[in-house]
């Protein structure tokens, strides 16, 4: 058994992972997913990282943290803290050293490589003005209504602080990518996750809140690697 962190991303909202989580404990995982004080203009990246940390379980054991979206501007920085064995970025910011999550938009081509794909499916950057077109095209619209329902709005601090670390958490380190992701799409975030982490993502069916669309599938690819790195047992693997 592993335990799973799940951070959300911008919002902050612990029952955006609800549906993994469940996922996560029928396949006999203990799954922790932690709200963060998104709407808090006095918190920033530390905060975000105290919140996680004082939402892990003491007796733990096997600990995986994984993130989506903005949260990959937090996960690594908790493995300074708990005795993180893996790292998983679904749909995740991938930061570099004294990048801001505000400069990572433009430094990595976010922009561009959106409105790139919409025009390849045949929408236009005013579509994606709707938020519903955007995040929630592939999820049911009950969850999508009760997502907006949770969320609180994200303050600017975290994007603000420049990322403090000299260099990604040598952990293993995982990145899922939704195949139909608008905001980050796929192709961007296989460059990236190459570019910045020398890793090849593996893929799911759905958009950026995968975790809503296809709880199954992301739980599916989780146990597995729990599995490859004997997360149940003392041993760590790169």
């Amino acid at each position: 058994m592993a335990t799973f962190l799940l951070i959300p991303g911008a919002g902050g909202s612990a029952w955006s992972w609800h549906l993994v989580a469940r996922e996560l404990e029928q396949r006999r995982h203990r799954a922790v997913p932690v709200d963060l004080p998104a709407a808090d203009d006095d918190a920033g990246l530390d905060a975000y990282v105290a919140t996680v940390v004082r939402a892990a379980p003491r007796d733990a054991g096997a600990l995986a943290v994984v993130a989506m979206s903005m949260g990959g501007l937090t996960a690594p920085l908790v493995c300074a803290h708990l005795p993180v064995r893996l790292v998983v970025l679904l749909n995740g910011m991938v930061p570099t050293p004294g990048e801001t999550g505000g400069a990572w938009w433009q430094a990595t081509g976010q922009h561009a490589a959106m409105v790139e794909h919409a025009r390849r499916i045949g929408l236009t950057e005013q579509d994606l003005e709707d938020e519903a077109v955007l995040y929630g095209h592939d999820v049911p619209e009950e969850l999508a209504a009760e997502e907006d329902r949770q969320a609180s709005a994200q303050s600017g601090r975290p994007f603000a602080e420049p990322w403090p670390l000299d260099a990604w958490p040598d952990v293993p380190t995982r990145v899922i990518t939704g195949r139909e992701d608008r905001l980050f799409p796929r192709e961007f975030q296989r460059r990236l996750a190459r570019e910045r982490l020398g890793v090849t993502p593996d893929e799911v069916d759905g958009g950026h809140l995968a975790m809503l669309s296809r709880p199954a599938q992301i739980a599916d690819l989780l146990d597995r690697y729990a599995a490859e790195l004997h997360l149940e047992g003392g041993r760590r693997q790169r």
